[in-house]
C-alpha cells in the first residue's frame, strides 16, 4: 500500500501534465487554396456561323386543273424547262366526250335558229299585205329570240368544254428548274394537287433556318457574306431580305432569307452555303467551365467575399460556348470567382486565396 508521501507525488505530477496540456494553443486547420479572377466590365461580341442553301427566289407548285389519270410525264427532277413547254398529261377521253356532246348540241341550236330566222322572214313579208295577224307575227320574232339565246348559251358550253380539255396538258407558265415531283404515270390525280416543284429563273436567296433566340436584336448591317460549305473561297455577297414572323412547328426555328448579288461559278441553285453574323445580345459575363457549379438545380459560381469567406452564389447561363460559359445575369463586376479549387467549398467556409492568380474576366454582349 502506497503511503501518504507516494500520493501527494502523484497528485502533483498529474497537476503539472494538466497545466501543460493546458498552455498548447488549438493547431488550426488548413485553409482551402482556391484560385480567383476578379470580373470587370468589358464587351463581349459573338458571332454564330449559319448553314443553308441556295434557292430561287420564287418556286412554284404546279398542278393540273382538272383531275383525271395521268397518262404522260416529260420531265423529272432537275430538268430546265422553258415557258409554254408540256411537261405532263391527263387522259382526255371523258373531257372529249363532253366537248363532242357540246358541240352536238350547237349544231341542234343552230339548226332551230335556221327554222325560226325562215318563219320570222315569211312573217315579215305576210305581215304587211294582212295575210297574218300581228300575234303570228310577235309569236315568229320571239321564237327566233330565244333559239338565238340557246345557241349562245350552246357556243358557251362549247368554249367551256374545249378549255376544260385543254388543262389536260400541264404547261408550265415560265422557265425554270424542276426540284421536286409528287406524282406518276398512271396516278389518278385531283384538280389543284402538286405535281411538280419549279423553281423559277431570276434572282436566288441564301436561306439559313434559325433558333429565334438568335434574332433578339436585328442587325445593324443588313449585308451578309455567304460562301460556299465545300470551298469557302467561293463566296458573294448578299442583303438581309425577310425573316418569317412565324415559328415552325417541325423545327423550332424561324427562315431566314438573304438576296444574293450574284452566283459566282460553282455556287448554283440548291448549293449549301454558310455564313457568319454577330447578334446583339444583353451584358453577360464570360466565365472558364470549371467556374461554373450549381446551387441544387440552379447554375452557381463560388465568390469569395471581404472577409475572405466562400459564398455560393446563383447566376443565369445565357449561352454554352467551348470551354467556357456567357453568364447573363447575377454578376455584375468587381467580384472575385473562384475558377479552380471550388470542389471542397462549402459556405461560410474561409479560403486561402493563390498568389499571383489574379486574371480579369470580361463583361460581354450576349447573342
Amino acid at each position: 500500500m502506497a503511503g501518504p508521501g507516494m500520493k501527494m507525488a502523484l497528485g502533483l505530477s498529474l497537476l503539472a501534465l494538466l497545466s501543460a496540456c493546458g498552455d498548447k494553443t488549438p493547431v488550426e486547420k488548413n485553409r482551402p487554396r482556391v484560385f480567383v479572377q476578379e470580373v470587370k466590365p468589358a464587351h463581349y461580341a459573338a458571332s454564330v456561323t449559319l448553314t443553308g442553301d441556295v434557292q430561287a427566289r420564287v418556286q412554284t407548285e404546279l398542278s393540273f386543273r382538272v383531275g383525271g389519270k395521268i397518262i404522260q410525264r416529260t420531265v423529272d427532277v432537275g430538268d430546265r424547262i422553258s415557258a409554254k413547254q408540256v411537261l405532263a398529261r391527263l387522259d382526255p377521253k371523258d373531257l372529249q366526250t363532253n366537248v363532242d356532246s357540246a358541240q352536238a348540241q350547237v349544231v341542234a341550236e343552230q339548226a332551230k335558229v335556221k327554222q325560226n330566222a325562215a318563219a320570222f322572214v315569211r312573217q315579215q313579208k305576210l305581215l304587211p299585205k294582212g295575210y297574218t295577224s300581228q300575234s303570228e307575227y310577235d309569236s315568229a320574232q320571239a321564237a327566233l329570240r330565244s333559239s338565238q339565246s340557246s345557241l349562245a348559251a350552246a357556243q358557251a358550253q362549247l368554249a367551256n368544254a374545249r378549255e376544260q380539255l385543254s388543262y389536260t396538258a400541264l404547261i408550265a407558265e415560265a422557265p425554270g428548274v424542276i426540284t421536286a415531283r409528287q406524282a406518276e404515270v398512271g396516278q389518278v390525280v385531283q384538280a389543284t394537287v402538286p405535281i411538280f416543284s419549279l423553281a423559277r429563273d431570276g434572282e436566288r436567296d441564301a436561306v439559313f433556318n434559325v433558333y429565334e433566340s438568335l434574332l433578339a436584336g436585328s442587325p445593324a448591317d443588313k449585308t451578309v457574306v455567304v460562301s460556299l460549305l465545300d470551298n469557302p473561297a467561293i463566296k458573294t455577297t448578299g442583303t438581309l431580305r425577310e425573316i418569317t414572323p412565324a415559328v415552325s412547328e417541325q423545327t423550332g426555328t424561324v427562315q431566314v432569307k438573304v438576296s444574293l448579288d450574284s452566283l459566282p461559278d460553282g455556287m448554283q441553285l440548291g448549293s449549301v452555303v454558310s455564313a457568319t453574323a454577330s447578334a446583339r445580345g444583353k451584358t453577360a459575363v464570360e466565365l472558364p467551365w470549371s467556374a461554373l457549379t450549381k446551387n441544387l438545380s440552379e447554375p452557381a459560381v463560388w465568390l469569395v467575399d471581404g472577409e475572405g469567406r466562400a459564398q455560393l452564389h446563383n447566376v443565369v447561363v445565357g449561352r454554352y460556348l467551348t470551354g467556357k460559359v456567357i453568364i447573363s445575369a447575377g454578376l455584375e463586376g468587381g467580384e472575385k470567382v473562384v475558377i479552380a479549387g471550388g470542389q471542397l467549398l462549402h459556405p461560410g467556409v474561409k479560403v486561402e486565396i493563390a498568389e499571383n492568380t489574379y486574371k480579369d474576366l470580361t463583361v460581354g454582349a450576349q447573342p
